[in-house]
Order: C-alpha cells, then sequence, then structure tokens
C-alpha cells in the first residue's frame, strides 16, 4: 500500500468519525441534553494547584474542569485524563459513583470533548494523584478528532495555522507563551521602575516612517487617502520627547511588507524607548539590564543554550566598532580608504555592491552586512554605523562619517538598533533629502520626509538616546525557538486554496 492509499484511508476513517461525533451531538440535542447550552461551570481547582499541594487536597471535594485526551473504559469503571488550562489529571469514574445514567453518556462520549466533574482527590495504589468523580456533565461536544490519531501535528505548517489543536496536541508549546508573557512583563516593571512612562502612537500613518522598511499600504475610504501601516513608532515617539517627556516607552506591533523566513514576520512585536540627556552608550547598558531581567522572569541564568550552541550572556557585552569588527573578520581596513578603494577591496571580498548604493558608507555596510553578521555568535554590540545607512542618528564629532549607533548580535542575529539621536533639523531635512533621492531611484525601503517631524526638531530635541529591540527574537533565544512562528500565536500564513 503507497502513502496516497494510506492518506485515502485515513481521510475516509477520519470523515466517518466526525460523521459518528455529529450524530451523537443530534441525539443529544433531541434528548434535551445541549452540550452547548451550559452558559458556566464553577471551578475550584485546577490540575497544576492539585498535584503540587496533594496533602492539602487530600481527601476533599473539588471541581476541575477539562478537555478529555485519554480514557480507558473497564465495564462500571473507567480512568481518564483530562487536560485543564495548567495541565492534566487523572480522573475515576465509577457507575456506582454517578448513577448508571450518567455513566451510560461517559461512555458515548469522544477523546476531545469538554467536561467539568466533582469528587474527591486521592491516590492510586499506583501512586497517581486523581479525582474520584460522582458528579459529571458535558460542556462541550468535540465534532472534530484531535489530530494526535489523525495525521498527528508534527507537520509545522498545520501547527502553525491550527494553533488552537497545536495547543491541545502539544501541551508544552503553552510554555513557551507563558515565557514570552512573563518576558514582556519583566520588561515592563524594570522601566516602569526607572521612571519610563508606557504610550501609546498611531498604527496607522500618513508617513512610512523611523525605519528602512517596504511598508504595507491601505486606503482611508473618508478621507480618500492612502494610508500606512507603522513600520516603526520612532518619529512619534521623538516628538513625545519634544513635547517635554523625559523618558517613554512602547511595546507593540509593526508591520514591514518584506521576506518571511525563521527570522522575519510580517507582523511582529518591536519594544523601543526614548530618553533624554541620554546617549547610546546609555542604551547600551539598558538593553544589558533588560536581557537581565529577562533572563530573572524565564528563572534562567546568564549561560544559555540555543539550537545546540552554548552562548554567554553574561555582562558586560563585547563592544566593537563596525570597522573594527570588519578588520577583524576578513582582514580589510576600510578607515583610510576612499569610495573608490573601498569598492575595489569589497568585489574582491566578493561583497554584492547595489549599483543606487556606491557611497564610502554604503560599502562599509555592505561588507559588514554580507561577510561579518553571520560570524558574531555574540553576545556584541557593533557600533559606529556609516551616515548613509543610519538617517535618523547623529554624526560622530571625531569622524562626520559615521554615527553614534549601534546593533547588538545574538547567534549571528540583529536583536536591536539604537542611536543618539539626530536632533539637528537641518541636517535631519538633508538626510531626508537624499533618502527621497533614493526612493525615486526604486529603493522601496528608504525612508520617506517627514515634515512634521523636522518642524517638532526645529522647536528643540534635547540630547536623546533610543534604542529598539525586537521581542520576537528575544523569545526566540530565551525559549530555544528555532522559528519566529514558535513564537507568535498566530503567524502569517499563505492561505490554502
Amino acid at each position: 500500500m503507497d502513502n496516497n492509499e494510506e492518506k485515502l484511508m485515513d481521510e475516509a476513517e477520519f470523515g466517518e468519525q466526525v460523521r459518528i461525533r455529529r450524530e451523537k451531538l443530534k441525539n443529544l440535542v433531541e434528548e434535551g441534553k445541549n452540550p452547548f447550552a451550559r452558559t458556566k461551570f464553577v471551578r475550584t481547582a485546577d490540575s497544576a494547584a492539585i498535584t503540587a499541594d496533594f496533602p492539602a487536597f487530600e481527601g476533599k471535594r473539588v471541581a476541575i474542569a477539562g478537555r478529555v485526551l485519554s480514557r480507558r473504559m473497564m465495564g462500571k469503571a473507567s480512568f481518564a485524563h483530562i487536560l485543564d488550562a495548567k495541565g492534566q489529571i487523572q480522573i475515576y469514574v465509577k457507575i456506582d459513583n454517578v448513577g448508571a445514567d450518567a455513566y451510560e453518556e461517559w461512555k458515548k462520549a469522544d477523546i476531545g470533548d469538554i467536561f467539568g466533574v466533582e469528587g474527591t482527590v486521592f491516590m492510586t495504589h499506583k501512586g497517581e494523584i486523581s479525582v474520584s468523580v460522582d458528579k459529571m456533565v458535558l460542556l462541550s461536544k468535540s465534532l472534530l478528532p484531535l489530530p494526535e490519531k489523525w495525521h498527528g501535528l508534527k507537520d509545522n505548517d498545520l501547527r502553525y495555522r491550527q494553533r488552537y489543536v497545536d495547543l491541545i496536541a502539544n501541551p508544552s508549546v503553552k510554555d513557551a507563551f507563558v515565557m514570552r508573557s512573563r518576558i514582556i512583563k519583566a520588561i515592563r516593571d524594570l522601566l516602569d521602575s526607572k521612571g519610563f512612562v508606557e504610550v501609546e502612537t498611531p498604527v496607522l500613518n500618513t508617513i512610512a516612517g523611523g525605519a528602512n522598511a517596504r511598508p504595507f499600504i491601505t486606503h482611508h475610504n473618508t478621507l480618500d487617502l492612502d494610508m500606512y501601516m507603522r513600520i516603526a513608532p520612532e518619529l512619534y515617539l521623538k516628538r513625545l520627547i519634544v513635547g517635554g517627556f523625559d523618558k517613554v516607552y512602547e511595546i507593540g506591533k509593526m508591520f514591514r511588507n518584506e521576506g518571511m523566513d525563521v527570522k522575519h514576520n510580517p507582523e511582529f512585536t518591536m519594544m523601543e524607548l526614548y530618553e533624554a540627556y541620554a546617549d547610546y552608550n546609555d542604551m547600551m547598558d539598558i538593553t544589558e539590564q533588560i536581557y537581565a531581567a529577562a533572563l530573572k522572569a524565564v528563572g534562567k541564568g546568564n549561560k544559555i543554550t540555543y539550537q545546540g550552541t552554548e552562548i554567554d550572556l553574561s555582562f558586560p557585552w563585547q563592544r566593537l566598532t563596525m570597522l573594527e569588527a570588519i578588520k577583524r573578520y576578513t582582514g580589510v581596513d576600510y578607515d583610510k580608504m576612499t569610495a573608490e578603494e573601498a569598492l575595489e577591496a569589497a568585489l574582491k571580498l566578493g561583497v554584492e555592491i547595489d549599483e543606487k548604493k556606491k557611497a564610502w558608507g554604503n560599502i562599509v555596510y555592505a561588507t559588514f552586512d554580507q561577510k561579518v553578521e553571520q560570524q558574531l555568535t555574540g553576545p556584541v554590540f557593533i557600533t559606529d554605523y556609516p551616515v548613509e545607512e543610519s538617517p535618523l542618528t547623529k554624526r560622530k564629532n571625531d569622524d562626520p562619517r559615521l554615527t553614534y549607533r549601534f546593533e547588538f548580535f545574538i547567534y549571528s542575529r540583529e536583536m536591536g538598533n539604537a542611536y543618539s539621536e539626530l536632533n539637528d533639523p537641518i541636517d535631519q531635512r538633508e538626510r531626508f533629502e537624499r533618502q527621497a533621492a533614493l526612493r525615486k531611484k526604486g529603493d522601496e525601503e528608504a525612508q520617506m520626509t517627514d515634515d512634521d517631524f523636522v518642524t517638532a526638531l526645529e522647536y528643540g530635541l534635547p540630547p536623546t538616546g533610543g534604542l529598539g529591540i525586537g521581542i520576537d527574537r528575544l523569545i526566540m533565544l530565551l525559549t530555544d525557538s528555532a522559528s519566529i512562528r514558535d513564537v507568535i500565536l498566530f503567524p502569517t500564513m499563505k492561505p490554502k486554496k
């Protein structure tokens, strides 16, 4: 029998199981026992509480509820496992305890059905903590068989499309999302304790600004105006610093109309913060504090393992300029070269150079991006980015080719970005104009000119440090998740035809 024949048999058996379940539901409704009619079930305990403190619960009466995952019928008695939000627990159902009618209904139940049960906590002679049931009620009928019997959930595509089933079939998946919640809370707690104010800025923008990325475009019918889903909150947050806030942050969704892979999802979560009278060195310090808080929140030390690679996150992290990193990993020293000399050196290294971006700074960045980044197991702060690649960043006083900017890398991945923010409105407008020129040449990721932001700068932005951290990549790292889709509950998926 080939795989196609097996699949056809599975599909036929699956269809028959669905038919039988729907027939059972029809009979229940006709008997006045509609399982979807009940609006509430009061629980007094959960699986985790009972198993964690058995002595306190032993002999006590509890009410719990959950989904039937397995069942072992033995004539007039049966054992089953039910799954609630905190884990699994065994229940013992005996005809003498629940009554003949209730036991008959229990015999007709299916794996996946949701029950509310009441009974007494005890331990079986095999040492398993259980609940001896004397009352039970069907709270919801499962009309589809769970996947571990029919095809399983080894197919990641199915897991991501039907996360609700993934969470049932693979309860450990929930752990990553519980950790995600704890990490985000720890970041908020840290920033709140340091005097930062959490704010909300627009998701719909008339200008896609704050990052070099291709935006999603939508249309506002009343205004008859194209608008953009935000690619970054940066320009609005800096407006607030102009307005008198000293410290602000936002944790929210960003949208970039770009490729999808294990590190990228079109909709992702970013944390950005801005602090007046601070610089990019302060942003390095707070980055380390954020990671320390995240590690503590999930009970990890500074040494972790990610995808089989040991990574030491002990603080302080290494700090290298981009030029130093390039020289260390390629042997090329761009510092004293002209643009023409840099181009020749880059081509010898096999660096691909965009015809529209042949300035010295573009060549330096392309070399770093293509030849160095993949070697940075990290953690390491790479500082002093070229001005051509940093349109919102203050120039370095001792080398105007470079800026007070850093990105930090762990496992050869960019995990965050920070600046000493550009607050010179004249310089900012000139950089916007250069970005606009690149857009006219076809660079869809070049930034748009935001005249209102320049106006805000003209009122005066104090020296300011800004930081952006990709929350999803942080969660990936600390949960040892291979793909960004493993830490986003409902990742973007191509619809099935």
